[in-house]
């Protein structure tokens, strides 16, 4: 099985990179952990990952390709995933910030945004879809399990930046609210709603390639 993927180090290492760029991901996880302290910007992240799971496991099952040759079948996910990150976005634009760091509602909720703001982008299916193979030898008896193996790590390793990140954005807004900074707390929050509303209206109107 392993003898089926190559360049593994240059593959950590660009998976790496690509976690680090923002996107809807990460914006969710930095505006979770803004507004509402290091619990919810993990459960988010931990969302984020699962999302990718469910990527990893249709993509090995060839529904991502689907994706990939009908355009209906992008269209319909785009439109879905862009109405979710602009409700998203409408929903951080109302919430306040809350002073306290305990005070995540209803968690659960937190880790199920994070699931649904992966898995209704068709990007990122299309993204495994491109990136993996580059990684797997051509003509391997055992591709689906190498392109498995890849998602796993992928996501392994996204994971772990991404809760890195939430730690940190909810140890900056700690900061802020120990000295009653909410109001800038507040705002971080209004922008990154605004930011997931851009998102999703750019989402809506992006192509499939």
């Amino acid at each position: 099985m392993f003898d089926a993927i190559q360049g593994l180090p240059l593959f950590i290492a660009a998976g790496l990179l690509l976690n680090l760029t923002p996107g809807p991901d990460m914006l969710f996880i930095v505006g979770q952990a803004a507004s509402n302290g290091r619990r919810a910007g993990v459960l988010a992240a931990l969302g984020i990952g699962a999302g990718c799971l469910v990527h990893v496991l249709l993509a090995a099952l060839g529904v991502s390709a689907l994706l990939a040759t009908s355009t209906l079948a992008f269209i319909v996910l785009k439109w879905l995933g862009a109405a979710y990150l602009v409700w998203v976005g409408l929903s951080m634009l109302r919430k306040p910030v809350s002073a306290s760091p305990r005070a995540v509602p209803m968690a659960g909720s937190v880790f199920w945004q994070g699931v649904l703001t992966n898995v209704l982008n068709p990007k990122v299916a299309l993204f495994f879809l491109a990136f993996l193979p580059q990684f797997i030898v051509p003509g391997a008896p055992s591709q689906v399990l190498a392109f498995i193996v890849l998602g796993l790590l992928f996501t392994f390793n996204g994971t772990l930046v991404c809760v890195a990140i939430a730690l940190l954005a909810g140890i900056v807004r700690e900061r802020f609210v120990s000295n009653g900074a909410t109001r800038g707390a507040t705002w971080a929050r209004r922008a990154t709603g605004a930011l997931f509303i851009g998102l999703g209206f750019k989402l809506a109107f992006s192509e499939p390639r």
